[in-house]
C-alpha cells in the first residue's frame, strides 16, 4: 500500500471539512475521487499536499506514519499535484514556470544554465507531442496552454503519488489525449494517480477504483468496473435527480444578433449569429476556434469590426461597463482570475457590478446591500456561512454560483456564458443549467458556450459550430448528434 489515511479529520472553526476519513491508494492503481463541490475533495488534497495539518488522525506512507508539515515535505515524499486553480507566476515564461519548485540546472555549480533548462523541456515537448509557446509569459497563454506547462512541470518530476484536481476542465480534445498518455505512462512505471474530476467519462475510462465523498464523508470505495454512473450519482448526491432538457420552440424577438464579426488581433474572423427572446443558443467549436474571444468581442473586452445589434438597434463602442448598463452579462471562463476578488465576501463579490446603486450622497446603503446578497444566496442555493464570508473559503461550485449572483443583480436581458459549469460537480452543474432554462423561459436570451459538446446538446435550443474564428453551421437541437457537430467542426 502506498498511501493510507485512518480517522481523518479537519475542522474549520464550527464546520468539519473532513470527517474520519479511512481512505487507501495502491502502487500503480488509478484511483478516482468524486464527489459534489465542498464534498471535502479540495480539502484532503490540500492536506496530503501539506497546504492544511491535520487535526487528527494518521496518514501512513509506504507503511511509515508520516507528519506532512509542508508542500516541500509533501514533494520530497514523491507526491505531487496539478491543481484545478495554475499555479503559474504570470510574468515568467514557459520554462520559468515549469521549473517553479523544481531545482535549476546550474553553471559551474553556481550561475543558472537556462539553455539547458530550455532544452530539457523542449525534449519534453517533443517526446509527448506537446506544442507549447514556451517562451512566451503565462499571462499572455490561453487556459489550457496554462495547464499543459502545470502537465509538463509534473512530468520532469519523479513522483510516486500524482494528483490530478479537475485536470481537463479547459482542455481541447488532442490535450486531453495528452494527458490520459501521460497517466497510463506513470501507471506503468508504477506512479499511483489519485484522479480527481466531476466528468464521469472520464473517471469511467481511466480509474481501477472510486472513492466517494458526500459532506466530509467517505461514502464508498468501489471497483470502477462493479458500478455505472447511475448508481455512482446516487452514491454522490442521495435522492438527487439529473436535469432533463426540454426543446423549445416559443422564441420571441431578436436580443442579440452579430454579422460579420470579427476581431482586430485575427482570432475571430467572421462570425455571424442571431440570440433571440426565450432561446439558449450553444456555440461549439474545437480549441483555438474564437469561441471565448467571440464573447469578448460581444461584451466589449476585446477590439473588433462588424455589426453588432443590441435589441435591434446598432450597438457601438462596446464596453464591459456599457454591456452591463444595456442589459448583457458575461460569466467568463476563468472565475476565480477574472470573476471573483476570493478575498473578499460574498456580498462584496455579488455586488461588484452593481455596487454604484446602493450609494446616495456618499452613504452606503448596507441594509439593502444585506437583502439582496441574502435574496441571491437563497435564489442559487449558495452554501455559505453567510454573505460576509469570503469567497475563497467556498467550494468552487458555490463560487460559481456567486458568479451567477453577480451577473444576475443587473438584471440583464442577455447573458453571455463561457464555460459556466467549468469544474463543478453534477448537481451543481444540473442546478446551474437549471437556472439557464428558467431564465430564458422569462424571456431572457442565452449564448451558452462549452468545450463539452455533450453538455451544449443537452441544454441548447439550438447550436452555431465554429471553426477556425468563422461561423459554419448552424442546428436545430431536434435529434442532433455528437457526430453532426463535430463532422461541421472538421469540414474544410
Amino acid at each position: 500500500m502506498l498511501l493510507q489515511t485512518i480517522g481523518l479529520r479537519k475542522r474549520f472553526g464550527k464546520m468539519e471539512a473532513l470527517s474520519n476519513i479511512n481512505f487507501e491508494i495502491r502502487e500503480g492503481e488509478v484511483h478516482g475521487l468524486v464527489g459534489e463541490n465542498g464534498a471535502g475533495k479540495s480539502t484532503l488534497i490540500k492536506i496530503l499536499t501539506g497546504v492544511y495539518p491535520v487535526d487528527e488522525g494518521d496518514i501512513i506512507w509506504l507503511s511509515e506514519k508520516v507528519n506532512i508539515n509542508g508542500p516541500q515535505s509533501s514533494r520530497k515524499m514523491g507526491i505531487n499535484v496539478i491543481h484545478q486553480d495554475r499555479h503559474l507566476i504570470p510574468s515568467f515564461n514557459g520554462v520559468e514556470n515549469i521549473y517553479l519548485g523544481l531545482e535549476y540546472e546550474k553553471k559551474c555549480l553556481v550561475s543558472i544554465n537556462y539553455k539547458k533548462m530550455r532544452a530539457r523541456v523542449e525534449r519534453i515537448l517533443q517526446e509527448y507531442n506537446i506544442s507549447l509557446p514556451v517562451d512566451l509569459p503565462a499571462s499572455r497563454m490561453t487556459p489550457p496552454q496554462q495547464t499543459l506547462l502545470e502537465i509538463v512541470r509534473a512530468i520532469l518530476t519523479d513522483c510516486r503519488l500524482l494528483i490530478l484536481d479537475e485536470p481537463t476542465a479547459s482542455l481541447t480534445s488532442k490535450e486531453v489525449d495528452i494527458l490520459f498518455a501521460l497517466i497510463e505512462r506513470c501507471r506503468a512505471a508504477g506512479t499511483a494517480i489519485l484522479y480527481v474530476s466531476h466528468r464521469m467519462d472520464e473517471v469511467f475510462k481511466l480509474t481501477d477504483r472510486i472513492t466517494v465523498l458526500r459532506n466530509g464523508q467517505l461514502v464508498d470505495t468501489v471497483q470502477t468496473k462493479d458500478i455505472n454512473k447511475d448508481q455512482l450519482v446516487g452514491l454522490m448526491s442521495g435522492d438527487f435527480v439529473s436535469y432533463k432538457k426540454e426543446i423549445r420552440h416559443d422564441f420571441g424577438e431578436s436580443m442579440l444578433s452579430a454579422d460579420r464579426l470579427c476581431s482586430k488581433d485575427g482570432i475571430v474572423k467572421n462570425v455571424s449569429f442571431n440570440v433571440r427572446s426565450g432561446e439558449i443558443l450553444g456555440i461549439f467549436g474545437l480549441g483555438g476556434s474564437g469561441r471565448t474571444e467571440l464573447l469578448e468581442c460581444v461584451y466589449g473586452l476585446r477590439p473588433s469590426e462588424g455589426e453588432v445589434k443590441l435589441y435591434g438597434d446598432a450597438y457601438e463602442k462596446r464596453s464591459p461597463d456599457l454591456s452591463i448598463k444595456n442589459g448583457i452579462s458575461l460569466i467568463c471562463e476563468d472565475r476565480r482570475g477574472r470573476a471573483l476578488i476570493t478575498s473578499l465576501t460574498v456580498k462584496q463579490n455579488t455586488l461588484l457590478s452593481t455596487i454604484n446603486k446602493y450609494g446616495k450622497f456618499g452613504v452606503i446603503d448596507e441594509t439593502r446591500e444585506y437583502r439582496d446578497t441574502n435574496e441571491k444566496i437563497s435564489e442559487l442555493s449558495i452554501k455559505t456561512q453567510g454573505a460576509d464570508q469570503r469567497v475563497d473559503e467556498l467550494s468552487g461550485g458555490n463560487q460559481q454560483k456567486v458568479v451567477f449572483a453577480k451577473a444576475l443583480m443587473s438584471n440583464p436581458k442577455v447573458i453571455l456564458c463561457d464555460e459556466p459549469t467549468q469544474a463543478v460537480d453534477v448537481k451543481t452543474r444540473a442546478e446551474i443549467h437549471r437556472l439557464l432554462k428558467q431564465k430564458a423561459s422569462e424571456g431572457l436570451a442565452i449564448v451558452f458556450v462549452s468545450s463539452d459538446l455533450k453538455e451544449v446538446l443537452d441544454i441548447s435550443d439550438n447550436v452555431l459550430v465554429i471553426a477556425n474564428g468563422q461561423s459554419k453551421e448552424q442546428f436545430e437541437n431536434s435529434s442532433l448528434t455528437a457526430e453532426e457537430v463535430l463532422s461541421s467542426c472538421y469540414a474544410e
